[in-house]
């Protein structure tokens, strides 16, 4: 693990949705889920490359605003077409207020 990297405040996101943050040219998405934990995910849908942070997030479920395609933003699973490829994930911690994640 290449170390962590300061994402966002816990304050950018409200619960039940996400951001984008962009390091060292890649986009990542970042989550809070409706129990108020902290989640990542490659901020690109594996169907088109759309951008993640447009979408809806609904329970543990990301929804691409392109086609649909629905992702469990937790584990990274793709739930069904057009998106069938997983997302990658990425561990995440909070210290404070301040949202890390893990690179590497």
């Amino acid at each position: 693990m290449a170390g962590w990297i300061y994402a966002c405040a816990t304050d950018d996101i409200d619960r039940e949705d996400v951001t984008r943050f962009d390091h060292e040219g890649r986009t990542y998405a970042i989550y809070r889920s409706p129990d108020n934990t902290f989640h990542a995910t490659d901020g690109l849908c594996t169907h088109e490359k759309v951008h993640l942070c447009d979408g809806l997030v609904m329970d543990d479920i990301i929804e691409c605003p392109k086609h649909n395609g629905r992702f469990d933003y937790k584990t990274g699973e793709a739930m069904g077409a057009p998106a069938c490829i997983d997302l990658k994930t990425y561990p995440v911690k909070v210290e404070g207020d301040e949202v890390y994640i893990g690179i590497g």
